[in-house]
C-alpha cells in the first residue's frame, strides 16, 4: 500500500470533521515550512500535531477532537499512515509544495458543504415536508456523511425524546422522608448546595429533562443521553456483537437502560443481553419503527403547531450543534495558497 492509498482509506473512514487526516496535513504543513520535525520519527510529532490539528479544526469546524488518546494515536499505526508511509507522502508534499496538504483541505470542503446543503434542506423542512426515513437515507446514501449516521441517529432520538417529555409536561418530584431532626440540621449544607432543599423546604419539583452526554467514540459504546428520571438511554445503529454488548452495559451503571436500535437489531439485542444477564437491566427496546411512528404523530395536524414545530427546532439546533459549519474553509485555502496548486491525476478532487 503506498501513501496515496493509505490517506485516502483514513479519509474515507473518517467522520465528518476529518479530524486525522487534518493532523496529517499539519504535520505535513510545518514539515514542508518549518521543518524541525522528521516524518520517519514519529516522536518528533506525535503529540504537537495534535495541538496543531485542534488550532487548525477549531477555526474550521468549531470544535475539536475528543477521542481518547489511544484512539487518536492509531492514526500512526500500520494500518493507518505508519511513519515509512508518511515520509513518503512528506516527500511527494514538498516536492508538488502542499498537493497533498491542499488535497486533505479540498476533502474536508467537500464534506464541510454535503453538511451545509443539508442543514439548509433541515432548515426549510416543514410539518408536511419533513419524514425522518429521507433524512437519515440522506447521511446512508451519501459517502462523505456514511460515517457520522450514528451521530445523525442520536439527533433525531434526542430531540424526538426532549420535545415530548417537554410536551407533556413532565415533572419529577423528591422529598426528604427521614424525619431526624438533628440529621437534618447536621447535613443541612450538603441538602441546600447538592438537594436544593432546606429542613423547611423538605420537597422539591423540577421538569423532566434529557441529557446528550458527549461525543460516542469510534467503537460506539457507552451511553448517549442521560434522563433525570433515571433512564439511561444508548443509541445504536450497528449489528450489537456480544462483545460491544458486554461493554457498554458495562459502562452504563443506571439499572434502567433503554436502548434505541434498527428494526432488524432488535431480537439479537434481546438474545444477547439475556445471555450476559444484563436483560434486567434493560427497561425498554425502542426501534426505527417506532421512532418513525412517533415523528409521523408529532407532525401531523393534530400535534405539529405544539409539538412538531418545536420538535423540527429541537432538531435544527442538535444539527447545528453537533455538525458546526464555519464558513472560514474557503479563506483557509487561499490563505495558505492551496487554491494556486493544480492537483491532477489520482490527486484531482
Amino acid at each position: 500500500m503506498n501513501s496515496k492509498t493509505a490517506l485516502d482509506r483514513i479519509i474515507n473512514k473518517s467522520r465528518v470533521h476529518l479530524y486525522k487526516p487534518i493532523q496529517i496535513a499539519e504535520i505535513l504543513y510545518h514539515h514542508r515550512t518549518e521543518g524541525g520535525i522528521q516524518p520517519s520519527d514519529i516522536e518528533s510529532y506525535r503529540n504537537i500535531s495534535k495541538r496543531w490539528r485542534d488550532d487548525i479544526s477549531l477555526r474550521l469546524v468549531g470544535r475539536k477532537s475528543t477521542s481518547s488518546q489511544k484512539f487518536q494515536d492509531n492514526l500512526f499505526e500500520s494500518n493507518a499512515m505508519p511513519p515509512k508511509l508518511l515520509d513518503e507522502l512528506s516527500k511527494f508534499n514538498k516536492k508538488h509544495k502542499g498537493a497533498a496538504e491542499a488535497y486533505i483541505y479540498y476533502k474536508l470542503k467537500e464534506r464541510l458543504d454535503l453538511i451545509f446543503n443539508l442543514f439548509q434542506h433541515l432548515k426549510k423542512s416543514t410539518p408536511d415536508s419533513f419524514t425522518l426515513k429521507e433524512f437519515l437515507s440522506m447521511f446512508v446514501e451519501t459517502s462523505g456523511l456514511r460515517r457520522s449516521v450514528d451521530k445523525a441517529y442520536e439527533i433525531v432520538v434526542y430531540a424526538l425524546f426532549s420535545a415530548i417529555v417537554r410536551e407533556l409536561r413532565v415533572e419529577i418530584n423528591m422529598s426528604i422522608k427521614n424525619t431526624n431532626k438533628e440529621l437534618m440540621k447536621d447535613f443541612e449544607p450538603f441538602i441546600q448546595k447538592v438537594l436544593g432543599m432546606s429542613k423547611n423546604k423538605k420537597s422539591v419539583t423540577i421538569p423532566a429533562q434529557l441529557y446528550r452526554v458527549g461525543v460516542a467514540n469510534a467503537a460506539d459504546r457507552g451511553l448517549d443521553m442521560l434522563a433525570n428520571f433515571g433512564s439511561a438511554i444508548q443509541v445504536k445503529h450497528i449489528t450489537l456483537s456480544e462483545e460491544i454488548a458486554e461493554e457498554a452495559a458495562g459502562e452504563i451503571l443506571s439499572d434502567k437502560i433503554v436502548l434505541v436500535c434498527l428494526d432488524a437489531e432488535k431480537e439479537t439485542i434481546r438474545k444477547i443481553t439475556k445471555q450476559l444477564d444484563i436483560g434486567k437491566r434493560i427497561h425498554s427496546i425502542i426501534t426505527s419503527s417506532d421512532l418513525e411512528e412517533w415523528y409521523v404523530l408529532c407532525l401531523s395536524r393534530k400535534y405539529r403547531e405544539k409539538l412538531g414545530k418545536n420538535l423540527l427546532k429541537d432538531l435544527q439546533r442538535e444539527f447545528a450543534f453537533e455538525f458546526p459549519t464555519i464558513s472560514e474553509i474557503g479563506d483557509f485555502i487561499k490563505d495558505r495558497g492551496y487554491d494556486k496548486i493544480s492537483l491532477e491525476g489520482e490527486w484531482k478532487v
